[in-house]
């Protein structure tokens, strides 16, 4: 079997027995350590580190204050989190359509979907590549919105040569399949001095220093334990990255020009760190995408479908009042067709030569 994903935190067991051996283990100084390393990596002076990456998206919207009704323009092809996060915080979500480039919420579908209740735009970096911030940073700007970037799988990519959770408010998950992880964890990174001490304060149930209250805050810290997990798998985050830049290189040339099949692209000037490689299985293929992730699942190659659906297009939230529903058809189109396949750095090159053959092989290429 081939896997979609495999973890192997193997090398931080000597810092984790560390943690473990002093007594404490709460959060301290290990956490500090991952902070500040986790800053070097989104060039920003201040990484604050939170329970998960839920986490981090409803704290850094609490921090903004939103009021009843004001709204949150992000994708409505992402993870559930994303909406979940908006809900959380009381603020009202609304979405605009994603392009098929690169997954990724477009710059158009988003000026027309801002209104006069628009506070925040929250893209979502899906699959490790960012979205267009070069013309969506301007529009936010434009329209005097607060940025919170969903970079839950992007950690690392960049745009035009800057990195992902550098634009106001960046929102990581350290899930324990996610190119970083900590078992379960999140960051949050940002360069404002008065929005990072908010954070600090919230997660630590509204307390600057003990039995301090300033806010009504929550216990959203992470332990030394977790932060001991992430650590050294920071340091080599670079030889992670390149491992899946390789790997999907050369699933790219192997799927190259098969009919009904659309490989993942890196658009110019960013680069994709590929949490996830995810081709579209389109119109014109002999088989469905469900039909080939079947296929694939019987010849023992892991695959994974990320996201079956729009992400409101659930009885939960049809009829809730803060979801805006809107017509999203790329987004439903992308959906129907999106499926992806092992890009991880264990896999070896016969792991990859599999992958391409069992694919072209049930597409009949």
């Amino acid at each position: 079997m081939i896997p979609i994903t495999v973890v192997d935190v193997a090398a931080a067991e000597e810092l984790v027995l560390q943690v473990l051996r002093s007594g404490a283990i709460a959060q301290g100084p290990m956490v500090k350590r991952f902070e500040e390393e986790f800053g070097k990596v989104a060039g920003v002076p201040h990484a604050v580190a939170v329970n998960n990456g839920t986490t981090a998206l409803v704290a850094s919207l609490q921090v903004l204050d939103l009021a009843p009704g004001d709204e949150v323009v992000t994708s409505p092809f992402t993870f559930v989190a994303t909406l979940n996060a908006i809900l959380e915080a009381g603020a009202t979500a609304r979405f605009a359509d994603i392009s098929e480039d690169d997954f990724n919420i477009d710059p158009d579908a988003v000026a027309r979907a801002v209104t006069p209740r628009t506070k925040v735009l929250m893209p979502v970096h899906l699959y490790g590549q960012m979205a267009d911030m070069g013309r969506l940073a301007p529009l936010a700007g434009q329209h005097g919105l607060a940025l919170v970037e969903d970079a839950a799988q992007a950690v690392g990519a960049t745009f035009d040569g800057r990195p992902s959770g550098s634009y106001g408010l960046g929102c990581f998950s350290l899930y324990a399949t996610k190119n970083i992880t900590t078992a379960e964890g999140g960051v949050i990174t940002t360069a404002d001095d008065t929005l990072a001490d908010r954070l600090r304060v919230l997660r630590n149930q509204g307390m600057r220093q003990r039995y301090q209250y300033e806010v009504a805050g929550h216990n959203y810290r992470m332990t030394d334990v977790h932060a001991a997990i992430g650590i050294p798998q920071l340091e080599q985050l670079g030889t992670i990255t390149e491992a899946r830049q390789r790997n999907a290189e050369a699933l790219n040339k192997g799927l190259a020009d098969i009919t009904g099949l659309k490989t993942p692209q890196t658009l110019p000037g960013r680069t994709h760190v590929w949490h996830q490689y995810t081709v579209l299985v389109t119109d014109d293929a002999p088989v469905t995408r469900d039909e080939l992730a079947a296929k694939l699942t019987e010849k023992g190659i892991g695959n994974g479908i990320y996201y079956p659906r729009a992400v409101f297009d659930y009885d939960c939230y049809r009829d809730n009042p803060n979801v805006v529903v809107s017509e999203v058809p790329v987004a439903r189109k992308v959906a129907r067709q999106a499926l992806s396949l092992p890009v991880h750095p264990k896999l070896t090159d016969a792991d990859l030569d599999t992958v391409v053959s069992a694919v072209r092989e049930v597409l009949g290429a």
